[in-house]
């Protein structure tokens, strides 16, 4: 099958061996990141540098004048990605025969809600999740399309791959994060991804359900899972704790809001690309679900785009609803994460892979050829050439 590793331009920036080193892995791709959020990143074989701290979310190039007079406008990358940081590192990785391929961060931004407070997922109980803009907001809807074309379609890339093209919820990487006391399980971090924002208020208004009391009922849902009651169950467990008629309200009005992003998204891209640009989100099958991995329909979304990256971490099972659906020219990407000291397992790539092409994946997506060992770059070389 096919593969890619993904790379921050700092990995490659300022290390003349690492596209050849990329490229010995067997891969005949790198996903490398044009747009993304803060991070604190270990680069362990760079000859400069052990550690880069990308202190905002930010774009790894120079931002075009479409943002003129604009108030929401992507952030210029520090000192960590300065000047056209993604072009230098895609034209070394072509140089050594790699098909480059954006990597796209779109609704993760910290500094966007620091800055622009309004434009946040606000929850049942007003609490504002900065890191995550609410897509249901026609100025940040806007940001988001115009962002998603300008920054895959970087000179040199052969496609992209969307990230965070949906909503975002409680869940987040966090510094110094102290939110795992209470198990909220797949319906309590539903009902806490709520938006009640001006633009959400509205949105459950037209479809029938009063803003308050709808905040309330999830108040009231959320009272014993406070008090340690399990929250398990999934969309049946929603259903439960809010009652079906408020939650089959919620999940329609989240469902139509995020598609319609997905598509006009992925519209943009197109118009924006040469021929034979690929498309690509990264996505969960399951609807409701939030954070990076945004939840789609898989029938709907591989009719939109030209395929999927879908997580496999903690096993393959979420490919199969995307293979049900997909056309012969569909891509499938299962993405393994191959950095043990982050719960990666390099040394069962090979017996990963195949059990992802018998769900039905045709291709792999490497997570992450600049923070893994030396180690775990030579288990993904034996795996991907056999040798």
């Amino acid at each position: 099958m096919r593969a890619s590793a993904f790379v921050y331009p700092w990995d490659v920036n300022g290390d003349p061996e690492a596209p050849g080193r990329i490229a010995a892995l067997g891969v005949e791709q790198v996903t490398l990141a044009a747009a993304y959020h803060s991070t604190r990143a270990l680069t362990p074989r760079h000859p400069r540098h052990r550690v880069v701290t990308a202190e905002h979310a930010a774009v790894l190039y120079p931002a075009g004048d479409l943002w003129d007079g604009r108030a929401l406008r992507p952030y210029a990358a520090g000192d960590w990605a300065p000047g056209d940081a993604f072009g230098e590192a895609a034209a070394a990785l072509a140089g050594a025969g790699l098909e480059v391929h954006t990597w796209v961060v779109l609704a993760h931004n910290s500094r966007l809600g620091a800055e622009h407070p309004d434009t946040s997922v606000v929850n049942a109980y007003g609490d504002r999740y900065p890191w995550a803009p609410c897509i249901a907001q026609p100025a940040t809807r806007a940001y988001l399309v115009d962002l998603a074309a300008e920054a895959a379609v970087r000179p040199g890339a052969h496609g992209t791959e969307l990230e965070s093209l949906g909503w975002y919820g409680l869940q987040h990487l966090h510094a110094h994060d102290k939110t795992g006391g209470v198990g909220l399980g797949d319906a309590g971090q539903y009902l806490m991804a709520l938006c009640f924002c001006p633009a959400c208020r509205d949105g459950y208004g037209r479809r029938g359900a009063d803003a308050g009391d709808l905040a309330a009922a999830v108040r009231d849902a959320l009272a014993p899972v406070w008090r340690g009651a399990p929250s398990d169950g999934g969309w049946a467990g929603v259903r439960r704790l809010l009652g079906e008629r408020l939650a089959d309200i919620t999940r329609a009005y989240r469902d139509d809001t995020a598609r319609t992003l997905q598509q006009d998204a992925v519209a943009a891209v197109r118009a924006a690309a040469p021929d034979g640009f690929r498309v690509l989100l990264h996505a969960d099958p399951v609807s409701y679900h939030v954070g990076a991995d945004a939840g789609v329909d898989p029938a709907h979304i591989l009719s939109v785009a030209d395929g999927v990256v879908v997580p496999c971490a903690g096993g393959t099972g979420l490919l199969a609803p995307f293979a049900e659906h997909r056309r012969e020219d569909t891509v499938v990407a299962a993405n393994f994460t191959v950095v043990s000291g982050m719960g990666g397992s390099p040394g069962t790539l090979a017996a990963d892979a195949a059990a992802a092409r018998r769900r039905g994946a045709t291709e792999l997506r490497l997570y992450h050829a600049g923070l893994a060992s030396d180690g775990d770059l030579e288990a993904v070389r034996r795996a991907l050439t056999g040798r």
